[in-house]
């Protein structure tokens, strides 16, 4: 095995442990929270909420909880897949194949004004759930970036451009 090769065996990928880290489990353990949540509400008492809305609200209403579901299930996908990740039923490279059919776009909140005609706890779940997406794309970002070209003298080089990535994404 050439020199540059068992540099590159013995290095850790920051990906991979950030898919692993505390981080992770806690935006996890929220995530599918706020997913058994939300569904609570869209079942139960949501469902009392709509009926007491005027036409056009009731629209919104209809609208905005599928926007918020459609949100949460592809939040779900992208949780569920770097579990299996971390849990090491896949790699890493594999888990980035699958994630391509996540499309965080497609499901993004309708205008504030709109948003406003909804029962408070809706707006809250709406809330809480674009910022959970805006956190898993932030994640997304740094565990699947790829990492700037270095020097071939350098064994730390990839792992600091790793965390230039990290950074930089956040900003």
């Amino acid at each position: 095995m050439s020199d540059k090769r068992s540099m590159e065996a013995g290095a850790v990928s920051f990906s991979e442990r950030l898919a692993s880290s505390q981080a992770f489990v806690v935006l996890f353990r929220d995530g599918m929270a706020l997913v058994e949540e939300t569904a609570s509400y869209l079942d139960g008492p949501g469902r009392q909420d709509s009926k007491r809305l005027e036409r056009s609200a009731a629209l919104v209403y209809a609208t905005e909880s599928m926007r918020l579901t459609t949100r949460l299930m592809q939040l779900a996908s992208w949780l569920l897949l770097h579990r299996a990740v971390k849990e090491g039923e896949m790699t890493l490279a594999q888990a980035s194949k699958e994630k391509a059919k996540v499309r965080f776009a497609s499901c993004e909140p309708g205008d504030p004004g709109s948003i406003a005609l909804l029962p408070q706890r809706l707006r809250e779940l709406i809330a809480r759930s674009v910022k959970l997406q805006t956190d898993v794309r932030r994640l997304d970002a740094t565990m699947h970036a790829t990492p700037p070209a270095i020097a071939a003298g350098n064994p730390v080089g990839r792992q600091l451009g790793l965390l230039k990535a990290a950074f930089e994404s956040d900003a």
